[in-house]
């Protein structure tokens, strides 16, 4: 406004057409006849945490193509809004990031009540004996490096975890 006051204006058909995009891609639950919540989507939700666009992509794209549902974050501190803003039955996570590295991350998710036990799979460029060995001990259940890394490689963790 005039006075400096903020004023909320709302594009009806652009909210619509958003709302319609979510429900069809299974990002929320309908309510069913009987009051109970319908799951739109049953497929496995998968939260890969990267600050790398190369990586991050790659890996959304393998897992899609093996039917997993996969949202991304760029960095430690996005990666654990999602987290505790939504649910999810694995973490991939990279190491070395911007605002909260992937250590740390794996260390909050281990100490909160919710996400103590979600499985996480660290995936770094770090491959130095020490580097598995401290992503391991902050609590990841798997330690992929990204020179040595494969696409089964991944698929099978992530199977080994969370199933199919």
């Amino acid at each position: 406004m005039g006075d400096g006051s903020p004023i909320l204006i709302i594009d009806v058909s652009d909210m619509v057409r958003s709302m319609d995009a979510i429900l069809n891609t299974g990002k929320l639950a309908k309510v069913g006849v009987e009051g109970t919540v319908t799951t739109i989507d049953k497929r496995k939700k998968i939260l890969v945490v990267d600050d790398s666009i190369t990586v991050r992509e790659m890996e959304r794209r393998l897992l899609e193509n093996r039917g997993y549902f996969v949202d991304v974050a760029v960095n430690g501190v996005e990666g654990w809004n999602a987290l505790r803003s939504n649910r999810y039955d694995l973490v991939i996570s990279d190491i070395d990031m911007p605002r909260m590295n992937g250590i740390e991350l794996v260390k909050q998710m281990r100490s909160h009540p919710r996400l103590h036990s979600t499985p996480v799979i660290v995936v770094s460029y770090r491959d130095r004996e020490e580097d598995r060995i401290q992503g391991l001990e902050a609590g990841a259940d798997y330690y992929l490096t990204k020179s040595s890394f494969h696409d089964e490689t991944l698929i099978d963790a992530v199977v080994n975890l969370i199933g199919r």
